[in-house]
């Protein structure tokens, strides 16, 4: 399949309507946070995404893509960069102390290169471009050429997305209908813990008329006939093309939880802070304080047999 190719111009309506998104305030808090993650470090942007995003919840964790230029811009150790550079994103997990508030963050890195490889309509894997045809923040950025190009990715997301939701969903039907059909088979296509109406609330109160307006935007962009009729959209699709897009996503559903398996592997040693990502999951879920050492915080690896040992005493296993 070929690759979407979008710039500013052709999209129109829908990088208008995400760049009004992008720039929208959020929390001080949020902003204080990224402020102190970034530092010093060649950043071209940190976007904020997720259900932190959709809902404020003082206990419970926010979720950033930090988009760089090169793998070395961002510190870590030489083997994370690899596995970084091999199997995009690396996660890392943060915590700080924001206005007498503590905040927590999962942290998510790729370079820009990679996050234009990671929408592009003919890669294998869903994750990113299904992320991110959802409403993202621009918190932290280098300038407006760093701007540019995370809003080109962003474009790119949405397009895909509606170019699978098309072909994948009904023949004809609302916008929310299709955008449905499609969350239901990326989070069918990955290892996700949610439950099965997740992609309905995605598309729960403002957010379905944001999503009701790209969709239509996002197929005249890229060149796609459809009538509307009301609310009832439907888009010119031939059955001979339905048919070779459900071959294609079946490769991508069956790749799907392998890539996602493997980016667990991957994790269990490259994810920094990830004990302490455990424990937080733990007592917020259990009210059980796992109280790691600095040494185990470090070392959750070496130190696994004996946090399992700990957790088996409290019973939470059985719960």
């Amino acid at each position: 399949m070929d690759d979407v190719r979008y710039d500013l111009l052709a999209a129109g309506r829908v990088a208008r309507i995400l760049t009004d998104e992008l720039v929208r305030p959020v929390e001080p808090a949020v902003t204080a946070f990224v402020g102190e993650l970034v530092g010093d470090a060649p950043v071209l942007g940190v976007l904020f995404y997720g259900s932190g995003l959709r809902q404020v919840d003082p206990e419970g964790i926010l979720d950033f893509y930090v988009v760089l230029d090169r793998q070395a811009d961002w510190p870590r150790s030489r083997a994370a960069r690899e596995a970084n550079a091999l199997l995009p994103p690396n996660v890392e997990y943060h915590e700080r102390t924001i206005d007498g508030r503590y905040v927590r963050a999962k942290v998510a890195i790729l370079t820009v290169a990679q996050f234009r490889a990671l929408t592009a309509r003919g890669n294998l894997d869903t994750t990113i471009w299904a992320r991110f045809c959802q409403p993202a923040r621009l918190v932290w950025v280098r300038d407006a050429a760093a701007a540019d190009a995370i809003l080109g990715c962003l474009i790119r997301a949405v397009a895909v997305a509606a170019w699978w939701a098309a072909l994948l969903g009904p023949e004809s039907g609302t916008a929310q209908a299709y955008w449905e059909s499609l969350f239901r088979r990326t989070y069918a296509a990955e290892l996700r813990v949610e439950g099965g109406d997740r992609p309905t609330t995605l598309l729960a109160g403002d957010l379905g008329a944001r999503f009701d307006m790209l969709l239509p935007a996002a197929w005249a962009a890229s060149g796609l006939s459809f009538v509307r009729e009301g609310d009832m959209l439907c888009p010119a699709v031939s059955a001979e093309a339905r048919a070779r897009a459900g071959r294609q996503w079946r490769i991508r559903a069956d790749l799907g939880r392998p890539l996602n398996a493997a980016r667990l592997f991957k994790a269990a040693f490259t994810f920094a802070g990830g004990a302490r990502y455990i424990a937080w999951k733990v007592r917020r879920h259990s009210g059980f304080d796992l109280a790691l050492t600095p040494f185990e915080a470090r070392h959750p690896l070496i130190c696994l047999p004996r946090l399992l040992w700990r957790l088996k005493g409290t019973g939470i296993f059985r719960r």
